[in-house]
């Protein structure tokens, strides 16, 4: 290209101050650390990357110094392509919004906290193809834990190709625990749900209770059939029958316990009591009974499971079985990193045994007049 006049003048001072201009300056690297705190290489990175082998406190202090006046910051992926995971949790739950998996997850990330690891949160949507995908994108991020909180369910076609990619997980240095169900042989916080369901419903007929509904959810879920299973056997050890018709399945959510409501109200059957198999479910009942003109715990009582904390708030407030939610997330990050040191907890040492529930009894179930 040929330039005449003033075009001869502009390309001149646009050539001289690229000329002038200062060279963009590289990022610092390990070796520019090293040489600006005049120690090796090795002393340098086992300074910065928390190796397990002890660096002169002296020489440590120079390279974090040194460190910091060249802005060096650490490459993360190189380090867990060096030591096979990061400081990372991984997460998976089927709800952020609902306050059980987020209770969940609040104790998973204090636990972590204390451990300097860092919590990525994964939703499934309940979602069994979904869940085996996340885990599949989880691995090649190299978290060092992934906790499954979501509930498992039966009949899945890919349950056993999930238990492959964990195990392969595990073979590669991570850590996999599950929340709710055994899942051997991962790391599991076992949750009586059968054991709370049939507590709650002794203690409802001991409340009068006679004419007992379920708002269950989808078959499928595990969590949901073995609470369903307990409350009934609960009932008949008080010699009262739940009959299939008063067993509504649907989908478990707010908006399924009230559609579930409507389902059973519009099926005339005499009912005195309506338990959902969590409390999110059971809000949704509580909001279908009063648009159907019937006021919750006077004309039918409610109670839920799970006691997250809106239940507690609502009116009336909410009969329940209550989980140590928070405890439960805990629990799980420590069944995958170890107990700490000194540690008493009989669950922090991948015991198989259940967390206890307790049965919590409110205004939403007052005691039936005879």
């Amino acid at each position: 290209m040929e330039f005449t006049g003033h075009g001869r003048v502009a390309a001149a001072r646009v050539i001289r101050r690229a000329m002038s201009a200062p060279a963009s300056k590289s990022p610092a690297t390990l070796h520019d650390v090293a040489r600006e705190a005049g120690v090796s290489l090795a002393t340098a990175s086992r300074s910065l990357n928390g190796s397990a082998r002890k660096v002169n406190e002296a020489y440590r202090e120079r390279v974090v110094e040194a460190a910091q006046r060249l802005g060096y910051t650490t490459n993360l992926f190189a380090q867990a392509v060096a030591k096979g995971s990061t400081t990372t949790v991984a997460l998976l739950v089927a709800d952020i919004a609902d306050p059980y998996f987020s209770s969940i997850a609040a104790g998973v990330i204090d636990a972590a906290s204390e451990e300097g690891l860092v919590v990525t949160i994964a939703v499934t949507g309940r979602n069994a193809q979904r869940e085996l995908e996340t885990v599949k994108a989880l691995r090649g991020q190299r978290p060092r834990v992934m906790i499954l909180a979501g509930s498992r369910t039966t009949g899945s076609t890919v349950e056993e190709q999930l238990r492959g990619e964990l195990s392969a997980f595990e073979d590669t240095g991570g850590k996999a625990a599950f929340i709710s169900q055994d899942a051997p042989p991962f790391a599991s916080v076992l949750l009586d749900n059968r054991g709370g369901a049939r507590d709650l419903a002794v203690a409802l007929a001991g409340l009068g209770y006679r004419d007992v509904a379920v708002i269950a959810g989808p078959p499928e879920i595990r969590t949901a059939e073995e609470r369903l299973d307990g409350f009934a056997a609960g009932l008949a050890e008080h010699g009262i029958p739940l009959p299939p018709e008063r067993v509504i399945h649907t989908d478990f959510t707010r908006d399924g316990g009230y559609r579930g409501t409507q389902d059973l109200l519009a099926s005339k059957a005499p009912v005195d009591l309506i338990f959902a198999v969590n409390d999110v479910m059971a809000v949704g009942v509580v909001s279908a009974l009063r648009d159907a003109g019937i006021v919750p715990g006077v004309g039918i009582g409610v109670a839920g499971y799970d006691d997250i904390p809106t239940v507690r708030d609502i009116t009336p407030a909410l009969t329940t079985v209550r989980i140590p939610l928070e405890d439960v997330g805990r629990r799980a990050l420590q069944l995958a990193t170890g107990p700490a040191p000194g540690s008493t907890d009989p669950m922090a040492d991948g015991s198989r045994r259940p967390i206890p529930m307790e049965t919590v009894i409110r205004e939403s179930t007052p005691r039936r007049q005879v």
